[in-house]
């Protein structure tokens, strides 16, 4: 089991989602608890790499793993979510 982590900004980011969404992504953040053995994580490349994605539906959530500690690092729809 991992401890998942978000961050200060990717909560703020959370909070602007629709209400549909956030229940969503809850949901990915709790399968984000069983670290490695989660279906549908992909690696990130280029600058990015190091960091993984989940996605639901146009919605992603990036995160880094620590250790046993997952971190997410950034939610949002995927039309910007790559952008910096």
């Amino acid at each position: 089991m991992a401890t998942v982590t978000v961050t200060p900004e990717a909560l703020e980011q959370l909070g602007g989602l629709p209400g549909e969404i956030i229940a969503r992504v809850e949901k990915l953040l709790r399968r984000l608890e069983n670290w490695p053995e989660v279906s549908g994580a992909k690696g990130l490349t280029g600058p990015l790499a190091g960091h993984w994605r989940l996605r639901t539906g146009d919605y992603r959530l990036q995160f880094r793993v620590e250790g046993d500690t997952v971190i997410v690092e950034k939610v949002g729809h995927r039309d910007r979510f790559y952008e910096e």
